[in-house]
């Protein structure tokens, strides 16, 4: 199998339905009402461009929500030091992040940051057949 043929098939599996979610998130406000109309369905809610917190929240349940029943949504972030596997992400408000996970030892570890630093990477990946799907926890400030 040629790299090129490797790539594509990795493309096909990352990608999978949840593409067209993500891209909905990502459609300008003022063009959601059109889609909509047109393919029936109710519109997101939308989020302030400049709120990071709230976009990424909601670029994450997103992908959570178009995951089929035998996949799950891995959330990684690599700290310089360690790469981390996110299982709750809580934020106390929408400029700083507490995100617990756990590390390659399996400890339980916490990063506290600011919203804007952080680059996560998230993959969706088949779940073991003797395992269970698990979803990352979101914690949001109250309106």
């Amino acid at each position: 199998m040629s790299l090129g043929d490797l790539t594509k098939q990795f493309a096909k599996e990352a990608i999978r339905g949840s593409a067209k979610d993500v891209m909905d998130s990502l459609r300008p406000p003022e063009l959601a009402g059109i889609a909509d109309a047109i393919t029936g369905n109710k519109p997101a809610a939308q989020v302030s461009s400049d709120n990071f917190g709230a976009t990424i929240v909601s670029q994450i349940q997103a992908m959570q929500k178009a995951l089929k029943d035998d996949d799950e949504l891995v959330v990684l972030i690599n700290t310089g030091i360690e790469t981390l596997r996110v299982l709750d992400i809580y934020l106390p408000s929408w400029r700083v992040a507490v995100l617990t996970g756990i590390d390659t030892e399996k400890t339980v570890t916490r990063l506290v940051c600011a919203v804007e630093r952080l680059e996560l990477t998230c993959k969706i990946m088949k779940v073991p057949a003797e395992a269970k799907a698990t979803q990352v926890r979101i914690i949001v400030p109250k309106a």
